[in-house]
């Protein structure tokens, strides 16, 4: 049963007519100086809590994430006059959603974060699945801007691995997704059935 998530045109275009002509904040052109860290922090989940305490204000987390900035594996919150650290416990941002578009090589796949931007699959957004060692288990990641990463969420992983395509790279066969005319690994097929 390859049950490929539906493309909703409508609510696409929504999200798409949402974020069309919003600018980001140029964090990666700021470099004020380190104030010190703060009692914030991006748990596993996605949410976001501040002294212990979630933020639940959708406007707030994402107001914050407009001005998030990583230098190596430190994660800050940037004005053009000073920085702060947070923690963030896998990837300041999630992969809730996803949407396909077009078919075969034409294929687009499209997805939203927990803080409403859409990102297409491809080359400035590529994927790549790391593996929790702790776990034992895949940590499918997607990149979103700059250097800062999105979690894709086990329901949507599962919808990419029933979309999943069989290859052979360098001898082993691997599955994966193709999007942009670029394929991009998932696991072996080793790793699917157990």
């Amino acid at each position: 049963m390859n049950k490929q998530p539906a493309f909703d045109p409508n609510r696409l275009a929504a999200l798409l007519a949402d974020q069309d002509g919003k600018s980001l904040p140029p964090v990666d052109k700021w470099n004020p100086p380190f104030c010190g860290d703060i009692d914030m922090r991006i748990a596993r989940d996605g949410q976001w809590y501040y002294m212990g305490s979630p933020i639940g204000r959708k406007a707030m987390v994402r107001l914050f994430s407009s001005v998030l900035k990583r230098e190596g594996d430190d994660y800050f919150l940037v004005t053009p006059v000073e920085k702060v650290g947070i923690q963030v416990d896998v990837a300041p941002f999630f992969a809730v959603e996803m949407f396909t578009r077009d078919q075969g090589d034409e294929r687009q796949i499209l997805f939203r974060t927990n803080v409403d931007d859409v990102i297409v699959l491809g080359p400035d957004h590529p994927l790549r699945v790391e593996q929790d060692g702790r776990r034992g288990e895949p940590v499918p990641l997607i990149r979103v801007r700059g250097n800062l990463d999105a979690l894709i969420v086990r329901s949507v992983f599962y919808d990419l691995v029933e979309m999943a395509t069989e290859r052979h790279i360098d001898g082993r066969p691997v599955l994966g997704v193709t999007s942009c005319g670029v394929f991009y690994a998932l696991g072996s097929p080793d790793d699917a059935d157990g």
